[in-house]
C-alpha cells in the first residue's frame, strides 16, 4: 500500500479530472470519459495495478462514472428544448446492444488493444474537429433506417470500448448531416445515458473474478474512484451546459479536437513505451 501521502496527492488528482469531466459534461454532450480513462490509467498505474487489468479497469470505472453525470447532462439540456428525442428513441436498442458487445469484446482482448483503439478513434475526431468546415457534410439530413440504426450500434460498441459517453462519436454524426451543433451536444448526453448504464453491467460482468483488481472492485468497476468523482462531476456539469450555449460551432469544435489530440498522443506514447 503506497503511502498515506501519496494516496492523498492520488485523491487529489482524481478530484481535479472530476471537475474537468464534469464541465466537459455539459459542455461537449459527453460523459467525461475522454479525460478520466487517461486519468485512470496513470493513477491505477502509480497505485501498482496489474497493467493486464489497468485499462479494462479505467474503462469500465469511467462508464459507472459517466451513467448519473450523463443524466444530468440530459435533463440540463432538455429543458432547454434541443434535444433530438425522436433520434433517441430510435436508439433506444441500439446503442445499448451496441455497448454491451464492446464489454464481450473487452473481456477478450487485452489492455493494448484497448488504448490503441481509444488512441486512433480518439485523433481520427480530432482532426474532423480542428480542420471540420461546414461544407463537410455526407447528407442534409440523418439516414432512415437500417442505417441509422447500424450506426447507433456502432457508438455503442466504440464508445463502450473507449469508456466515453458517445459524445464525439455522436456530434460528429449530427453534425455531418447538417444538425445544428447545440443540437448534437444535447442529444448526446441521452447517447451517454444509452451506453453507460448496459456498460456498467457488461464491465462488471466482464471482469468477474479478474486477478489483480484494487480493493472494493466489482468486475471492471473501482467504486473508490467512482464515490471520489460522481459527486464533483454532478455539482460542476451545469456549468458546462452554460457554457456550451455561450459559445459558438467553431470555438466548440476546435477546443474539443485540440483536447482529443493531447489524449490520443498521451495513449500512443504508452504504447510506445
Amino acid at each position: 500500500m503506497p503511502p498515506v501521502s501519496e494516496l492523498m496527492m492520488f485523491a487529489l488528482a482524481l478530484a481535479a479530472a472530476g471537475v474537468v469531466a464534469g464541465v466537459l459534461a455539459g459542455l461537449f454532450g459527453i460523459g467525461g470519459g475522454a479525460i478520466l480513462v487517461p486519468v485512470f490509467y496513470q493513477v491505477f498505474g502509480l497505485l501498482g495495478i496489474d497493467d493486464a487489468v489497468r485499462m479494462h479497469l479505467s474503462v469500465g470505472t469511467s462508464l459507472a462514472i459517466i451513467v448519473p453525470t450523463s443524466v444530468r447532462s440530459f435533463l440540463s439540456h432538455y429543458r432547454r428544448g434541443v434535444v433530438d428525442i425522436d433520434l433517441l428513441r430510435n436508439w433506444i436498442v441500439a446503442v445499448p446492444l451496441g455497448a454491451i458487445l464492446a464489454s464481450v469484446i473487452a473481456a477478450h482482448v487485452g489492455s493494448e488493444t484497448l488504448r490503441l483503439i481509444f488512441a486512433v478513434i480518439a485523433l481520427a475526431l480530432a482532426f474532423r474537429m480542428i480542420f471540420n468546415r461546414a461544407s463537410w457534410l455526407i447528407g442534409t439530413d440523418l439516414p432512415k433506417n437500417p442505417i441509422k440504426w447500424l450506426v447507433g450500434v456502432g457508438i455503442g460498441i466504440l464508445s463502450g470500448l473507449m469508456g466515453i459517453g458517445g459524445g464525439v462519436l455522436n456530434n460528429t454524426f449530427m453534425t455531418l448531416h447538417n444538425r445544428p451543433i447545440h443540437q448534437a451536444v444535447a442529444t448526446s448526453a441521452g447517447v451517454g445515458v444509452l451506453i453507460s448504464i448496459p456498460g456498467l453491467f457488461g464491465y462488471v460482468w466482464a471482469g468477474w473474478g479478474a486477478p489483480g483488481l484494487p480493493p472494493l472492485s466489482t468486475g471492471f468497476i473501482n467504486w473508490i474512484a467512482v464515490a471520489l468523482i460522481i459527486p464533483i462531476t454532478l455539482l460542476v456539469a451545469p456549468l458546462g451546459v452554460r457554457l456550451a450555449h455561450a459559445m459558438g460551432r467553431r470555438q466548440l469544435e476546435a477546443g474539443f479536437g485540440i483536447f482529443m489530440v493531447l489524449i490520443a498522443i498521451r495513449f500512443f506514447y504508452s504504447l510506445l513505451g
